[in-house]
């Protein structure tokens, strides 16, 4: 590469799929042009969301885009899933301003994944720099890559990001043909527990698993109703907009799972996943009916159940949840990169994450030894 040009494109759409997704691969859906151009053509994100989509994009020599950061303008710290507003209301008693900030982050999705978009890897400094010039050029208080993967945590640090940490609830594959198999994995008393959860959960239901063509209107007009029920139970008013569930269904389709919950014919629940390629990634449910376990069912039994079918070796079942142990579910690191560039304020921020990162670490290892999996017996003699 013999030149380097960063620019801000305005939104995901202005950037030909085909040059997005040469960066952005196909492994991690959340990132890729399909998804991240739906937001926008949804309108759920934009207008008066409070996220401008301002991809920073650094151009190779060849004129084409050779790293990608999914940026956003943000006037609020909603549908993040990394809570900050601890700290903007310190920045604004010590009479700083902490909005608009710059989050890079697939929006509404707590998912772990690239957030540097790299069809060359040698550009990732560029793109890292290019960040911080945006946030300092445009006078913004900082900027949260958050979610990252793993690999990036390296790269953040290296240009002096400070690095937050999270836990998560993942299940993972550790080669089972069936859901037996997995139970098997489980102390006696957990496996029984979850045998009567889930047949209490379905009786008088019909389960279905849609995919691509085989989800029509009516099933997302179905969806909709749920997912509005429990974002506004959440959120007090749901992120996403109905076009964007169309949209995905368009453009996506066969990426997208939908399980249904059906009494009579009618759905009464759903929850609704998109497949990476090698992750079951967990979104939205909600039910117009309450059903004792259902929502363990339709979110985490059946995630798994697919999951095994199509021979992929994790479950991401969304943000939080400690109920999740006891299904299977165990705990893992997520990681965020934050840039600070007010030294006082980075100095705060720094101290607070040192010890948040140890109670963090020490309560993951807590959680790991609650798992519902059979020990190993002591040796003897």
């Amino acid at each position: 590469m013999t030149a380097i040009t960063a620019r801000i494109a305005q939104g995901v759409t202005s950037i030909a799929a085909e040059d997005w997704d040469a960066c952005a691969g196909d492994a991690n859906p959340f990132v890729g042009h399909a998804f991240l151009a739906a937001l926008e053509a949804s309108r759920s994100v934009g207008g008066r969301s409070g996220w401008q989509a301002l991809p920073v994009v650094v151009d190779g020599d060849d004129g084409r885009p050779a790293g990608i950061a999914p940026a956003y303008a943000k006037s609020h710290s909603q549908g993040e899933y990394v809570f900050d507003q601890g700290w903007a209301d310190a920045l604004e008693r010590a009479g700083g301003q902490y909005y608009p900030k710059l989050q890079i982050a697939a929006p509404f999705s707590p998912v772990p994944g690239p957030r540097l978009l790299l069809r060359d890897p040698a550009v990732a400094p560029a793109l890292i720099a290019a960040l911080e010039a945006v946030t300092d050029q445009s006078g913004l208080s900082s900027a949260h890559a958050t979610f990252i993967a793993p690999a990036e945590v390296a790269l953040f640090e290296a240009a002096g990001w400070l690095i937050r940490q999270g836990t998560q609830f993942h299940w993972t594959n550790d080669g089972y043909a069936s859901f037996d198999d997995f139970l098997a994995a489980l102390a006696s008393r957990k496996r029984k527990a979850i045998r009567k959860e889930r047949a209490a959960a379905v009786e008088g239901l019909t389960i279905r698993h849609l995919t691509g063509a085989e989800i029509t209107p009516a099933h997302w007009d179905a969806f909709w109703v749920f997912y509005q029920d429990t974002g506004s139970r959440k959120w007090g008013q749901p992120y996403l907009t109905r076009a964007f569930f169309d949209r995905i269904g368009q453009t996506m389709g066969d990426r997208v799972l939908l399980i249904l919950a059906e009494r009579d014919g009618v759905p009464i629940a759903g929850a609704l996943n998109l497949i990476g390629a090698d992750t079951l990634y967990g979104r939205y449910w909600g039910a117009t009916e309450e059903v004792p376990f259902l929502h363990f069912e339709l979110c985490y039994y059946q995630a798994i159940d697919a999951a095994i079918a199509r021979g992929l070796t994790t479950v991401e079942a969304g943000a939080q949840g400690e109920h999740k142990l006891a299904r299977g579910y165990a705990p893992v690191a997520t990681y965020s990169a934050h840039y600070i560039p007010d030294p006082g304020f980075r100095r705060a921020i720094a101290d607070f994450l040192v010890r948040e990162r140890e109670a963090v670490a020490s309560d993951r290892e807590y959680l790991g030894e609650l798992t519902p999996f059979r020990r190993a017996e002591p040796p003897t003699g």
